[in-house]
């Protein structure tokens, strides 16, 4: 094997380790619950990870030759890959999901956070199964690749083109020197979010299993539960309000949350952010919007529970977290029109949330509002800035450019999964869902639904989706442009 292709495999590799290692915790859940079948499902598979990786670490030595952006785009796209379908496997050997294209949907779900799920009845399934679940939106939510990118000096081999290709939004900062800093500083921040809210939640009355994988679900804006009924079945609005809280958390940029804390800047690093602003009010916008009209509509009965329910299911779907405490799928068309809306605005830039991110919505409505401006004045120099600076062209031309082709990819997606001969609303709401990694659509797919009833061909299709938009898009379409594998070219 020459040059950079050992690199690959021993990123490979390492991501085999990373697989291994987390699926100790559930094959002890599986010893512990006397789950037969899944604890040789996980032995099986961990037994393979930890084989493949160390021989993958002993045989092949690092490349001396040094990453180009195009190599991170192929590492990235691997890996997640990868990572889908050995997550796939324990679903399959333990004979819980024993259809492949059930569980690659399942882990593909589970990885890309967007919690789309086939599962029928949740409360029937192997807690280690349901524990594993929902353990891949955390490992997601912040990026196997960021992980792995903290690890990967020690095996020769720098990171940086490795995360560019990674990490979600159209400007990636670093907020330390090494790029394996930055990734270690990242963990600790969400280690810090994860072990809050599950104080918190303990707190309010779940039990410790029930704590985890919950939070698992919201600090990697997820949004897998262990019931049926997704929050609904918590009536405790304390528990409701925990988890609203920590959605709108994880939904912003944990580089700020670096700068104002571990670097000390203060809170108002990330409060005076414009991208944090407009989230936070786009959110507050569209909570107020349906929290009125619903009271309306139903005679301003139950006022609180009506604010409670807008404000959770508006959280739950920017943040594209996917938790539910009501079926909006039942609410006056309005208010799903606004639901909807949110399906493409997502969480920040930097955050673990998918969809279009709120920094590309920010710049695109500033486009539109300098469009105006100069239909009246033409001659008018009109700069588009963020926090203070102007943004340079390259940065709007990208943004310009992932907005057109998001579009594109919606229509290609809805157009694919109308094969199964859905109505429309299902097929427009799937195909967005899954390539906003949101989970829950309306209609067939809504939020008291599942993705069972899709064909096989959809079902791929879907998890395609998800992974592309967990991506966002170009580190995976590059994949098939021929200018790609033109190796003149970085």
């Amino acid at each position: 094997m020459r040059g950079k292709h050992r690199d690959f495999v021993r990123i490979e590799g390492a991501a085999l380790l990373v697989l291994a290692a987390a699926m100790i915790i559930p094959f002890i859940l599986a010893l512990f619950y006397m789950e037969k079948s899944s604890v040789i499902g996980f032995g099986t598979v961990i037994g393979f990870c930890i084989l493949a990786g160390v021989l993958i670490r002993i045989t092949i030595k690092p490349s001396p030759e040094k990453f180009k952006s195009r190599d991170g785009f192929f590492v990235v796209s691997l890996t997640w890959l990868v990572c889908s379908l050995v997550g796939a496997a324990p679903f399959m050997i333990s004979g819980s999901i024993p259809d492949l294209a059930d569980a690659v949907f399942e882990s593909c779900s589970g990885f890309s956070t967007t919690g789309a799920s086939i599962l029928t009845d949740i409360e029937s399934m192997p807690k280690s199964i349901l524990f594993w679940r929902s353990f891949t939106h955390w490992l997601g939510g912040m990026g196997i690749i960021v992980f792995v990118m903290a690890i990967l000096p020690a095996l020769g081999i720098s990171g940086q083109m490795v995360a560019y290709a990674e990490t979600p939004g159209p400007i990636k900062d670093k907020v330390t020197a090494r790029f394996s800093d930055t990734a270690k500083g990242l963990y600790r921040m969400y280690i810090g979010l994860t072990a809050a809210e599950v104080i918190l939640l303990k707190l309010g009355g779940m039990n410790w299993y029930d704590a985890f994988v919950h939070t698992f679900g919201t600090v990697g804006t997820g949004g897998f539960s262990t019931y049926n009924s997704s929050i609904a079945h918590f009536t405790s609005p304390y528990i409701q309000i925990v988890i609203i809280v920590f959605m709108v958390l994880a939904g912003m940029n944990f580089n700020l949350y670096y700068v104002g804390i571990i670097q000390k800047h203060g809170l108002k690093t990330i409060f005076r952010d414009d991208e944090t602003k407009f989230y936070l009010s786009a959110m507050g916008i569209a909570t107020l919007a349906i929290f009125i009209y619903n009271n309306v509509m139903d005679g301003f009965r139950d006022a609180g529970h009506t604010l409670l329910s807008a404000a959770f299911q508006v959280a739950s779907i920017t943040t594209t977290t996917g938790y539910a405490t009501d079926d909006f799928d039942l609410w006056p068309t309005f208010s799903k029109m606004v639901i909807f809306a949110m399906f493409f605005f997502g969480g920040c830039s930097g955050s673990t949330g998918g969809g279009i991110k709120c920094v590309r919505m920010l710049v695109c409505m500033k486009l539109l509002r300098r469009s105006f401006s100069l239909k009246v004045h033409p001659n008018r120099v009109v700069p588009l800035s963020l926090n203070g600076k102007d943004l340079p062209s390259d940065v709007i031309i990208k943004i310009t450019n992932f907005a057109f082709t998001y579009v594109a990819v919606l229509f290609a997606g809805t157009l694919l999964l109308s094969v199964d001969n859905m109505d429309f609303i299902s097929t427009l709401s799937a195909a967005a869902s899954c390539l906003g990694n949101i989970g829950p659509g309306f209609n067939l797919v809504g939020p008291t639904m599942n993705y069972a009833s899709l064909t096989d061909f959809s079902k791929y299709v879907c998890s395609f989706l998800m992974i592309a938009g967990r991506l966002e898009l170009f580190t995976v379409f590059t994949l098939f442009s021929r200018h790609y594998w033109n190796s003149n070219r970085v």
